[in-house]
């Protein structure tokens, strides 16, 4: 999070409204066009339910204030404005005091397919309909809670959890695999990918296992970790999650599952 951006965030005005262009409003509705197509029968119930309750609309970028109407009357929380890229610091202070953190900048059609910074569409299409739902949303609050307090190395460790839960979740109903991570959920090629493909291995979640599992963030997942329905965030998020990441610094790392990224010259 410490990287610079290519991308502005846009300010709200003094009523907290944003002037989106109208290639922005164009990009969000192709965006959001695309993905309702891919996520019907490999979304999660919760997911479906929570973008019903948002009613995100299609033709534009939606205000702040309209999603904070529906979170906080669901389950308490709001999104904030905040730059680009923002420090640990404020993105563990914000979800500590249940802020969800929204940058308000929206992809260009050159990076449409893919981007590794979370835009607009990323968080509010990807992780606010999950927000609506209480599990999830403890979940996400007691993470914000325990990196506020924790030293930079745990925060490292505390990251591959997130990662794999909040961004790259996968549950394992009786009709089958369903995402409920926000990182699957915003990528049409890894929505497919995730749901159909033979390549990446799929394990039941152990919040051990997944503190030391590697990832990069730049490739389709090698490894998914599976839950059984949302209401485990429960249970995980009431565990002794540091006690959890202190075993996991001294066990150290597995093995990663993909190769070295490759080094640019402006490395």
């Amino acid at each position: 999070m410490g990287k610079q951006s290519n991308y502005v965030s846009r300010q709200p005005d003094e009523n907290g409204i944003i002037a989106w262009s109208d290639e922005d409003n164009a990009v969000w509705h192709d965006l959001v066009e695309r993905q309702l197509k891919h996520i019907p029968g490999k979304a999660c119930d919760e997911y479906m339910h929570g973008l019903d309750l948002l009613g995100l609309p299609l033709d534009r970028v939606p205000q702040l204030h309209e999603v904070n109407e529906v979170l906080q009357a669901t389950t308490g929380w709001q999104v904030a404005q905040v730059p680009a890229l923002i420090p640990f610091d404020e993105f563990f202070r914000l979800l500590a005091n249940k802020q969800f953190p929204v940058a308000t900048f929206i992809r260009t059609r050159e990076e449409f397919d893919y981007l590794q910074e979370p835009d607009i569409f990323h968080e509010i299409f990807g992780h606010c309909p999950l927000l609506t739902n209480p599990a999830f949303a403890h979940f996400t609050h007691q993470y914000g809670k325990l990196g506020l307090n924790a030293t930079p190395k745990e925060r490292v460790y505390l990251a591959r959890l997130y990662w794999f839960t909040v961004e790259f979740g996968l549950l394992k109903t009786a009709d089958g695999l369903r995402i409920y991570g926000g990182g699957i959920l915003s990528s049409p090629g890894e929505t497919e990918y995730a749901i159909n493909s033979d390549k990446p291995e799929r394990k039941p979640l152990v919040p051990l296992d997944a503190l030391r599992t590697p990832y990069r963030i730049d490739i389709m997942q090698p490894i998914y970790y599976t839950i059984g329905s949302t209401e485990e965030l429960f249970e995980i998020a009431d565990l002794d999650i540091m006690a959890l990441v202190r075993e996991a610094m001294e066990l150290g790392l597995f093995e990663p599952k993909f190769p070295p990224k490759p080094k640019t010259d402006a490395a």
